[in-house]
């Protein structure tokens, strides 16, 4: 576990390649963009998804897969509606055996299919992994501390992964319930939309408590009705990473629902911004999957109808606080 190959040279990708320094790997980070290659490697700094956060020279930037053949391990971070095509382009030079380590958070649209699924269809030679938690690019790149959920079936190489990856401010916490570590990923996405609408609207910090408590219920049906355990996502990959999510305007999803509660359009909401707000994306897709699997998340339901534009945000809010009266357990 010398050699960490990332694909995916955003934030997110960006922040684990410095990690990856940090704990003492080589790191070769691929990414699509020309002049994110260019600036890690002549400035350290990816100045398009991370500015001011300096990287470790251990970090060289390529914009050949090739290049990554040799890794020892990969963490796979594209935007989750690309990690088919991307692990696609991958796949001539993976071998048998390789860990690949998802850490991307969503659902794909069309299929409904968790990144596990898509890792399996595209790389079925790898040996899969998923990494997922509480986790803002930034504050990861510049050292903070962190803790996440590393899941993985194979304790050995769970271990292994663990041990490469860990620093002082990075901690990994191992489980074997990759379904459920996915699940509160890209769930908590839409969720944090939703909260962003919230606070955009002025609703107040108690409709906030109450969002994220039911929306944290919605997660875990979708997670246990997937065959994912409630215990994961009750730890740092769905209850720790929804709290953070929607709890801070840095999220890029929270501040997409910021916009929209203050009355933008969507369009407007996403105006100017490169990174990808996974939850709009992922919306309709978890909307998809909750109805496929017969479970009730009308938070998400309602998020989705949003964003699609069937219904605006005032008789949405209307909508959800009509609902009959029920056990809080149901």
């Amino acid at each position: 576990m010398k050699h960490a190959g990332v694909i995916g040279g955003g934030a997110w990708g960006t922040a684990l390649a410095q990690v990856c320094a940090r704990a003492g790997r080589a790191v070769t980070l691929w990414a699509r963009e020309a002049e994110v290659v260019e600036a890690v490697n002549a400035r350290h700094e990816n100045v398009a998804f991370l500015p001011g956060a300096p990287l470790d020279p251990a970090v060289r930037a390529t914009s050949d897969l090739a290049e990554l053949a040799d890794a020892d391990f990969i963490l796979a971070v594209p935007p989750a509606q690309h990690m088919r095509a991307t692990l696609t382009a991958f796949a001539p030079h993976v071998r048998p055996g390789l860990p690949v380590v998802l850490c991307s958070k969503g659902v794909e649209q069309g299929s409904l299919k968790l990144m596990t699924d898509v890792l399996a269809e595209t790389l079925p030679q790898a040996r899969p992994a998923v990494l997922s938690g509480p986790s803002f690019a930034g504050e990861v790149a510049r050292g903070l501390p962190s803790a996440v959920t590393l899941a993985c079936p194979d304790d050995a190489l769970t271990e292994a992964l663990g041990q490469a990856i860990a620093t002082p401010t990075f901690r990994p916490y191992f489980a074997d319930d990759m379904i459920g570590a996915e699940a509160g990923g890209a769930v908590k996405n839409v969720l944090a939309i939703a909260c962003g609408i919230v606070e955009g609207r002025g609703l107040g910090r108690s409709a906030h408590a109450a969002l994220i408590t039911r929306g944290f219920a919605e997660l875990t049906r979708i997670a246990v009705g997937l065959g994912g355990q409630a215990e994961t996502v009750a730890g740092l990959c769905g209850l720790g990473d929804l709290v953070l999510t929607c709890s801070s305007p840095q999220s890029r999803n929270m501040s997409v629902g910021l916009a929209l509660g203050a009355g933008q359009t969507l369009e407007q909401a996403l105006a100017g911004k490169l990174s990808v707000a996974e939850g709009v994306a992922s919306a309709p897709a978890v909307r998809e999957l909750a109805r496929k699997l017969g479970v009730e998340t009308p938070i998400c339901e309602a998020t989705a109808a949003i964003l699609a534009g069937e219904v605006d945000v005032d008789t949405a809010i209307r909508g959800l606080l009509s609902r009959p009266l029920k056990d809080e357990q149901d």
